[in-house]
């Protein structure tokens, strides 16, 4: 007789979930034991790195991904990593693991309190009534995961596996679930109104935008407009080629100077990321009075917090070349815009994170993935290392630490063939360090660099900032290589620039079909 295990087995393949991100526990043994070959399983030494590999896998595919937790402690130690998949919309299915339905009511050994344990950030969870609606509650996660982009949970009481499947012919879940990926006319013909009577527009681009059309429509659409063009702060891809005469680098993250950068535009459409997303705090509005905001998104909660004259919801790529022809191009008000200038950065004196960018982006082909997670060099990583193809650069959106390490895994893992770098500062890959085993395992031939300053700089330079001493103390004795051979993953220490430049020349060439992961500590001044 067919069980519900064999029956989630079949929706897993009709969906494409073959391959499972776990860190499994008791609860999880009876769906994994004796795995079909068909099925693969990727193992994770902590769940951050679970979610985390599964959101850059989910990310790099382009659909959603397979994620599997233990119970209360599992789903727990997820929150950080499901809350950081949900803002940098990363489509996951979470099985979460939880005690035999059959006697929950006497709160045995392992039962969790499941359903609200990850808050908000799950776009949403499912506790099947029965153990036979579980292949459709894995099916409707799916869809769920699709049109919100985000993680959905569904908990699964661990008798549940081995009970009859029962005689439905097909889960209660379509089987294929189709959003319309159409423009709307009359409301690109609106949006094209308002451009024609804008004197200087101005384009913000954010994450939503990061794929080939939507960049093609955004180059063409600049043209026309004679516009410059913002990535939006804290944006988690790039959505616009940063190395364009157009770009103009990323918009401040603080309201005053956001108000002053864009107050010379009387319009600032956004496309594909919300108006706007700061940083700390400043009063006052985001832009001045008489500057019109249109924003173009897929998300409906993007739009719902953005201070918009008018917020557009559908399909990015669809809407954005609906919208390019409708606008007529203009003439330039000025000569072509010069080429935005970048920072110099000259070899000699100690080494810096500058260094290692510059002679990074100068060997790095244009279709790579950066992934960055290095707070106190962020912005120069930014300058130094444009975004030159979509998905070139991913970072974690939600502003929490240990992303990059598992993340940039999942990524080589669903594009094996694509160079990925992970460029980490080195308490930020403290939070995620276990991921190293799960990369070379696993053969993900990630080059993971670690900007080795000794400390936390950016909680230093913020605690100078606020006028205080700052009580933690630095941890200049972590050796990042020992703790990665340790792990599996070959390691090699760098102190000078005539080894960081002699190590890029030896390892870029290599990282498109990579198999072997390698970790570069460089040790750099704060």
């Amino acid at each position: 007789m067919a069980t519900v295990r064999d029956a989630v087995f079949g929706v897993l393949r009709q969906l494409g979930l073959t391959r499972i991100f776990a860190n499994p526990g008791s609860t999880e043994v009876a769906l994994l034991t004796d795995l079909p070959d068909d099925l693969s399983f990727v193992l994770a030494l902590h769940e951050n790195s679970v979610i985390g590999m599964a959101a850059g896998h989910a990310l790099a595919s382009g659909r959603p991904s397979l994620a599997l937790l233990h119970t209360t402690a599992g789903f727990g130690n997820a929150v950080g990593a499901i809350a950081t998949a949900r803002t940098n919309r990363a489509p996951l299915v979470i099985l979460v693991g939880q005690q035999d339905r059959r006697h929950l009511d006497a709160e045995p050994f392992l039962a969790g309190h499941l359903r609200g344990l990850a808050g908000e950030y799950p776009v949403s969870v499912r506790t099947p009534e029965c153990a036979q609606a579980l292949p459709g509650a894995v099916a409707r996660a799916y869809h769920d995961a699709v049109a919100r982009k985000g993680p959905a949970v569904v908990i699964v009481p661990m008798g549940d596996w081995a009970e009859p499947a029962g005689e439905q012919a097909r889960p209660a879940a379509p089987v294929v679930l189709r959003h319309s990926a159409a423009a709307d006319p009359a409301v690109t013909t609106e949006v094209a109104g308002l451009l024609a009577g804008a004197t200087a527009p101005a384009i913000v681009v954010g994450p939503g935008a990061d794929d080939a059309r939507s960049w093609a429509a955004l180059i063409d659409l600049a043209g026309r407009l004679d516009a410059p063009v913002w990535q939006e702060a804290y944006a988690s891809q790039a959505g616009f080629p940063h190395d364009h005469p157009r770009f103009r680098g990323h918009l401040p993250a603080l309201r005053d100077r956001l108000r002053a950068t864009l107050a010379p535009h009387d319009l600032v459409l956004v496309a594909g990321g919300p108006a706007f997303r700061q940083g700390g705090f400043r009063e006052g509005p985001f832009v001045e009075d008489g500057t019109t905001v249109v924003v173009l998104t897929d998300d409906h909660d993007i739009a719902g917090y953005s201070a918009a004259d008018l917020a557009v919801v559908g399909d990015i790529p669809a809407t954005l070349e609906d919208l390019a022809p409708r606008v007529r191009a203009r003439e330039p008000r000025t000569a072509a815009p010069a080429e935005r200038a970048v920072p110099a950065v000259e070899p000699g004196g100690p080494l810096r994170a500058a260094h290692v960018f510059a002679e990074l982006a100068a060997r790095l082909p244009a279709e790579s993935t950066v992934f960055e997670e290095s707070p106190s060099t962020r912005g120069q990583l930014l300058d130094l290392v444009p975004a030159r193809a979509p998905f070139g650069f991913l970072t974690v959106a939600q502003g929490g630490l240990g992303f990059a390490l598992p993340g940039a895994t999942g990524v080589k893992l669903a594009r094996p063939e694509r160079p990925v770098v992970a460029l980490v500062g080195d308490g930020a890959s403290l939070y995620g360090i276990q991921a190293l085993w799960s990369a070379a395992h696993y053969r993900a031939g990630v080059l993971f660099v670690i900007l080795d300053n000794g400390g936390y700089a950016v909680m230093d330079r913020l605690a100078h900032e606020a006028g205080g001493k700052p009580p933690w103390p630095g941890f200049a004795e972590i050796d990042p290589v020992a703790l990665a051979t340790g792990f599996g993953c070959p390691a090699r220490r760098v102190d000078t620039y005539g080894e960081l430049v002699d190590a890029f020349d030896e390892l870029v060439p290599t990282l498109a079909g990579r198999t072997t992961p390698l970790l570069l500590d460089v040790h750099v001044e704060p």
